[in-house]
């Protein structure tokens, strides 16, 4: 990938995640970035498909984050204790791969485009599938039911972090109803 490419992926990002996608123009973008509109259109040929390689850089940062996050948990109990503390510290602006927290990405960009059939939509689905695979890939076969709940829980507090910024004891009763499922 051209340096350039990137260059506009990231501060594409970046703008997004702060300002809100219709609030960000390929203007400021060019500001910020110091790129010339040709050259951003012969990269891409609209802002959407310019957002569409932001959702793609964001998730597997936060796909590769996420797996890393979980890899040493030994078992299910150890998941849920590492996915939400994992979360909490992201919360807390403590987790310089995803940068200062405002929120999911892709619930934020689902907000902005009502159509469900568009493909940015479709992107942030297909992200939101692969964190449940990834959530699943870690918790024993016996528990897979448990999986839906796990992931509405991490959902759940995303958001209300987000809204609220209310997170150690909202952490702490994920992380409980998490094991309290976990052992039914």
């Amino acid at each position: 990938m051209s340096k350039k490419r990137q260059l506009l992926i990231d501060t594409a990002l970046s703008l997004f995640y702060k300002q809100g996608i219709h609030a960000v123009g390929i203007n400021e973008i060019l500001l910020v970035s110091g790129v010339a509109k040709r050259t951003l259109y012969s990269h891409f040929s609209s802002k959407e498909e310019l957002l569409i390689a932001a959702l793609e850089t964001r998730h597997c940062v936060f796909i590769q984050w996420l797996e890393n996050k979980l890899s040493n948990a030994k078992n299910d109990l150890e998941v849920v204790s590492l996915l939400f503390q994992s979360l909490e510290s992201w919360f807390d602006d403590n987790e310089p791969l995803l940068g200062e927290f405002r929120g999911c990405f892709f619930i934020n960009t689902c907000a902005e485009y009502n159509d469900v059939t568009c493909e940015i939509r479709k992107s942030c689905e297909q992200h939101k599938l692969r964190v449940r695979q990834v959530v699943a890939s870690k918790i024993s076969n016996e528990n897979q039911d448990s999986v839906t709940i796990i992931c509405t829980l991490m959902e759940g507090a995303i958001v209300t972090a987000q809204v609220s910024g209310y997170t150690q004891p909202l952490i702490e009763q994920c992380i409980k109803t998490s094991q309290i499922m976990l052992h039914d």
